[in-house]
């Protein structure tokens, strides 16, 4: 079936909406707003007035954020956010220009995407499926590892947003939704990397060990890690009055591992290592460290530090 896409003229965007200005969509926006014409919106009014002081273009609806623009960043927190944004009451997804593309670059896993993709489809709009990794300081500064499942036509639309944000590009399929599903492998390691790292800082303070001297060794050796390096200074942090600085909120690793889990069991997959440590995370948000830092999780092994 001809769509009202394959008519269309594609050209690399030169504007861009932004709805979300969370801690990612923010910086995100910010970044953008210095190179092309960049729209923003939040439920939030402070978010949208923080966002104008960079130099994004603020509105009252994300309708009239869409409007006319050439690609729609969305940094929602889940599946039932997307379809709400693109297809609820107030909907974007109707006011989009055959042609435009929607870049989603939050971790929902595969079955949402590409449901939304056939939706999109019918409206004549292409899906980029971009999750992203890298927190709020990388993205505002360009630096982001951005995997992309799309077609070629919507990566040449997409293409000036994301080399704007992305230090790291990579193309991991055609399709949407690949993307999801690399980021959904990605989230297994760093779930387990982050519950293991607090496991053994744990034992460390236990054992009675310098805990900044533990730390700094065993980032120096072969149990390494890309998170023990960037959690374990926050884990150190974690038994203070007000804890670590919150750069990532412990419940989204509650989403993230179960988006794991739920896509190993449809595979007939057995994860058992990413099973406990979902099962850290859940213990975690349900003692009230929903909105800690996810480095919060070593007070769910240790509730209270050794000495």
């Amino acid at each position: 079936m001809t769509t009202a896409t394959a008519t269309a003229t594609l050209a690399p965007a030169a504007s861009v909406a932004v709805i979300g200005l969370g801690a990612m969509g923010l910086p995100m926006a910010t970044r953008l707003a210095g190179a092309m014409t960049a729209h923003g919106f939040d439920i939030a009014a402070d978010r949208v007035a923080l966002a104008a002081e960079s130099g994004v273009i603020g509105f009252a609806s994300a309708r009239e954020a869409a409007a006319g623009v050439d690609a729609v960043l969305l940094a929602v927190r889940n599946g039932a956010q997307l379809h709400e944004a693109l297809f609820g009451e107030n909907g974007i997804a109707a006011v989009l220009a055959p042609g435009a593309v929607v870049i989603m670059t939050s971790t929902v896993g595969v079955d949402d995407v590409v449901a939304v993709a056939e939706r999109l489809q019918q409206h004549g709009i292409a899906l980029v499926d971009a999750p992203l990794s890298g927190g709020p300081v990388r993205a505002g500064e360009g630096d982001l590892l951005i995997v992309v499942g799309a077609s070629p036509e919507a990566r040449l639309v997409a293409a000036p947003v994301l080399e704007r944000l992305a230090s790291t590009l990579s193309v991991i399929g055609d399709r949407p939704g690949d993307g999801q599903a690399f980021k959904t492998v990605n989230q297994l390691l760093c779930g387990v990397h982050i519950a293991a790292a607090a496991e053994a800082l744990a034992l460390a303070d236990a054992l009675g060990l310098d805990r900044a001297a533990t730390l700094e060794t065993l980032a120096a050796g072969a149990a390494g890690s890309f998170m023990l390096g960037n959690r374990g200074p926050r884990m150190l942090e974690a038994y203070d009055e007000d804890g670590a600085e919150v750069l990532s909120r412990l419940d989204i690793f509650v989403k993230d591992m179960g988006i794991v889990t739920a896509a190993a069991r449809a595979n007939a997959l057995s994860t058992p290592v990413a099973a406990a440590a979902e099962q850290l995370y859940l213990l975690g948000q349900s003692h009230g460290l929903a909105a800690a830092d996810d480095s919060a999780v070593i007070r769910v092994v240790a509730p209270q530090r050794a000495g």
